[in-house]
């Protein structure tokens, strides 16, 4: 999927062209007439923002989604955690917290949030602002440390706010994290004293939850992860959803049925073409053995996933849907990356007509 350069200045107006369709076409708008001089000069004075072009007219965005942490490893500082917004709205939440602030200082940056106002008061940088105040919660899928490890190492400067999750999720956040040996208890529950700047909320599976100072509704749904529970997040706005799945290993390895139950609850979304994008993982090339997955998928075992969906719901509903894949491992060897591989193999295997998306820290995206 090309990347184009962001090559204006983002302002918090609407566009005043036909608004792009969130399902083939999850960009930016661009900034129309300026003179191709000042658009160079933008161009070098930062790193480009990822971007594409509208292809044809159809629905306004509902989403706006930027990329605060693209990998699932080994690189710190570029961890699972995507902000994931109302369209034209200020405030969101983020969907796993492996890396926030670094993430927030990259997409900054970039220009992610060249049109988001600052408070009057003037207190804060805009990297605080979006920290404390844009993001009004976290969705975390499960406890491990490349999804929680930017909520931890932010939580004495930010601000009060909740944390959802299922109930397994949270046990295992306040045994292992929040509990005085490996972290200050920032949280409300667990071993005393409890600071609680993190109000933790259980999500039940199926059941829609409000998410508080937002526009936005959730629905968490079990998935399985090596032993360990993962979540994927339905999240609705108005009529329009997103989804966002944690970690994930294939039902035949996990031995479960757990992403054949999701692909169940989100077809009539996409049946009735409401499903504007899904961000899930793909951890590793598809020469990885499946004994050594550890609950992760491949692009091989991604697309079969994604083929028992399309036996739900037809296959042309799935042509152009937008597959933001998370959790790709950096590598060390030379060579070509993982992420390279992977999106080749999932390029080639891509006989449904989806729309790859290879994110990178930083990017900014609207469904």
């Amino acid at each position: 999927m090309p990347r184009l350069p962001f090559a204006g200045v983002p302002t918090p107006t609407p566009p005043t062209s036909p608004p792009t369709s969130p399902r083939r076409d999850p960009g930016l708008r661009r900034a129309a007439g300026l003179p191709a001089l000042l658009a160079a000069c933008l161009l070098l004075a930062r790193p480009a923002l990822a971007e594409e072009v509208a292809a044809s007219p159809g629905p306004a965005p509902a989403f706006d989604v930027v990329v605060l942490g693209a990998t699932g490893g080994i690189q710190d500082g570029n961890l699972s955690a995507f902000l994931v917004r109302p369209a034209g709205a200020a405030r969101g939440v983020a969907c796993d917290a492996g890396s926030l602030v670094n993430g927030i200082r990259v997409a900054e940056a970039r220009g992610a949030f060249d049109d988001l106002a600052l408070p009057a008061d003037g207190r804060w940088t805009r990297v605080g602002h979006v920290l404390r105040d844009v993001i009004q919660g976290v969705l975390l899928s499960h406890a491990h440390l490349d999804h929680v490890l930017g909520l931890v190492i932010a939580s004495p400067d930010d601000a009060p706010k909740p944390v959802y999750a299922l109930p397994s999720t949270h046990a295992a956040l306040s045994a292992s994290v929040f509990n005085w040996s490996a972290w200050p208890n920032l949280s409300d529950r667990g071993r005393p004293p409890r600071l609680g700047t993190y109000r933790l909320q259980d999500l039940a599976p199926g059941v829609r939850q409000p998410l508080v100072g937002t526009a936005l509704g959730v629905t968490a749904y079990p998935l399985a992860h090596a032993g360990t529970e993962s979540t994927a997040f339905l999240i609705d706005h108005g009529e329009q959803a997103l989804l966002c799945l944690g970690d994930t290993g294939p039902d035949p390895v996990e031995r479960s049925d757990r992403l054949q139950s999701l692909w169940q609850a989100v077809a009539p979304w996409l049946r009735q073409g409401r499903l504007r994008a899904i961000i899930v993982e793909a951890s590793y090339p598809s020469d990885r053995p499946d004994a050594l997955l550890f609950g992760h998928l491949t692009p091989a075992w991604l697309m079969s996933s994604l083929r028992q969906l399309a036996g739900l719901v037809g296959p042309e509903a799935l042509r152009g849907l937008p597959l933001v894949v998370s959790h790709v491992k950096f590598g060390l060897e030379a060579g070509p990356s993982p992420a390279q591989r992977i999106e080749r193999e999932l390029e080639a295997a891509n006989d449904l007509g989806l729309r790859i998306v290879m994110p990178r820290q930083g990017d900014r995206y609207r469904f």
